[in-house]
């Protein structure tokens, strides 16, 4: 077993500079960062609970609800390309938030990242469990939340490219999916399968497009804005990357185009075929798989076992997100570790860079957040998840904030844009778009506590919880550690950038046209 060994101070030119060594091995390639970012982002947000944007939104509100967040995941993640090609570590932008504004952040969004994942993971193997019962309706529940924790504690065992490796096929059998419904929702909606053409008549039906005014808007928004999240995962990955200034850029141009048209396209067919008031989309969810949206569109088109296609497709979309759960914990951990702000037992790798001890204390603590849904409090346990809540908004604001300071330092300090291995799109202004929409998704996700009468106090402290508790660790560590705000000319560029490692600027070779249109989505 190897030890990494904290995160240390020096002074080099003025500047504070930090050496780290990090022990993690790179063995993603350029296909499985790909697909893991795709893994990331589409899941039951789009297979399930996306029917509940209908009743709320409309049609046409749900689509450009939709529509907005994907532009707010295009800047989110630009940003995060830019750093991550240039210094690609593990820990990706919680390593960032140390660097490039205050200790403090990144300990307080480390943690609250670690605790938000740890939370879905084991909703994920508790999904898992209603999954099957949908095949298996006489065995219980926990036989298959085990079967599921354990495959997934054996694929990060194995180390980050047999868990590549499986999320590559695991995206990929929801990519496929996906197209093959697009597909047919395109030949139910022409007439051609069905032999109704439904144009665009559903969107003059009753209150439609737009249902409810700004509020449903709103209320669509922030669930198309959840859906999005897990997309950051590739900036995470990018410490075990072959080669970060290659694939991680080639993973964020493909992400937005792919999730944007997946979903974009997925919500629109929905609403060309289904009226916003279907009862069915009311009733979607884990437990309730033959309502989901794309069942009742694949039922139209005369598929009869839509429901089992959904429901394996769903099966393989908890399965993967635990999966990338799992794997994201036990880095972000190791991370901490190694930068001090966590015990130095989770900072020793294997032989085979395995950080073994951060992968077993991660699955433990999965293991008992699943288990006090199941057999324990489930009041005890919707406050745990409620914890949780804000901390994917929580980090794309983060990631908004540290790019920020990170461009403003390296200019201030001299350095050249061209050296960078990628640049965001459209900066600043794309970054102040996101960050003023996702601070405003922070601030009004609660606002149904507000509405009608009495005032839904339990509601109001589950949704907002996780501020207090998120700027109190902030705070808190500022205060023991007395750290302060790093001074923009004192930001170190130096250690561990994408030089130092060895790795090269792909950015300014030259491309064909073809490549480069090519480049967008493969």
């Amino acid at each position: 077993m190897d030890t990494t060994h904290e995160s240390e101070e020096y002074t080099k030119d003025g500047i504070k500079r930090f050496t780290r060594q990090d022990n993690l091995k790179r063995s993603l390639s350029s296909r499985h960062m790909t697909m893991i970012a795709i893994g990331g982002s589409i899941g039951t947000g789009l297979f399930v609970a996306s029917g509940a944007s209908f009743p709320l939104g409309g049609p046409g509100g749900a689509l450009l609800a939709f529509i907005v967040s994907g532009l707010t995941l295009l800047f989110v993640m630009n940003s995060l390309a830019e750093m991550s090609t240039f210094i690609p570590v593990a820990g990706s932008f919680n390593s960032f938030a140390e660097r490039f504004v205050d200790p403090a952040l990144g300990f307080a969004v480390a943690y609250n990242y670690w605790y938000s994942w740890i939370t879905a993971s084991a909703n994920d193997i508790v999904a898992a469990g209603l999954v099957m019962q949908y095949w298996l309706p006489n065995t219980k529940p926990i036989i298959w939340n085990f079967t599921v924790f354990i495959i997934v504690v054996l694929i990060n065992l194995f180390g980050s490219r047999i868990y590549g490796e499986a999320e590559f096929w695991m995206a990929l059998i929801k990519v496929i999916a996906i197209i093959m419904f697009i597909i047919i929702g395109v030949l139910v909606a022409s007439g051609i399968i069905g032999g109704t053409k439904y144009g665009f008549k559903l969107w003059s039906y009753k209150e439609a497009p737009f249902v409810n005014g700004a509020l449903g808007f709103l209320r669509v928004f922030i669930i198309s804005n959840f859906s999005f999240q897990g997309a950051e995962v590739v900036g995470v990955t990018a410490g075990e990357s072959k080669d970060p200034s290659r694939s991680v850029p080639r993973a964020i141009r493909t992400i937005f185009w792919r999730i944007l048209l997946f979903y974009v396209l997925s919500i629109f067919l929905i609403g060309l075929i289904m009226p916003y008031d279907d009862p069915n989309l009311l009733k979607t969810g884990a437990k309730n798989v033959a309502y989901s949206p794309m069942v009742i569109v694949l039922r139209i088109a005369g598929i009869k076992p839509a429901a089992d296609i959904m429901n394996a497709v769903i099966l393989t979309s908890v399965v993967s997100a635990a999966n990338s759960g799992l794997f994201l914990t036990s880095r972000s951990l190791y991370s901490l570790s190694i930068e001090g702000k966590g015990p130095r037992l989770l900072g020793k790798v294997t032989k085979k860079g395995l950080p073994f001890f951060s992968l077993l204390t991660c699955a433990t603590v999965i293991m008992g957040f699943f288990l006090i849904s199941l057999i324990g409090n489930q009041t005890v346990y919707t406050w745990f998840v409620a914890l949780a809540g804000v901390s994917g908004t929580l980090s794309w604001i983060t990631i908004l904030t540290t790019h920020y300071r990170f461009r403003r330092g390296y200019i201030l300090q001299g350095y050249n844009i061209d050296d960078l291995p990628y640049v965001a799109l459209f900066y600043p202004f794309g970054q102040f778009f996101s960050f003023i929409l996702l601070s405003f998704i922070v601030l009004a996700q609660g606002y149904y506590t507000f509405i009608g009468a009495p005032f839904d106090a339990s509601g109001f402290f589950q949704t907002y919880i996780g501020l207090p508790i998120f700027f109190g660790m902030w705070v808190l560590y500022k205060v023991i550690r007395k750290t302060k705000v790093i001074k923009l000319n004192e930001i170190d560029f130096e250690t561990e950038n994408y030089l130092s490692l060895g790795f090269e600027n792909h950015r300014h070779e030259n491309r064909s046209l073809k490549q480069a249109i090519l480049s967008l989505f493969s």
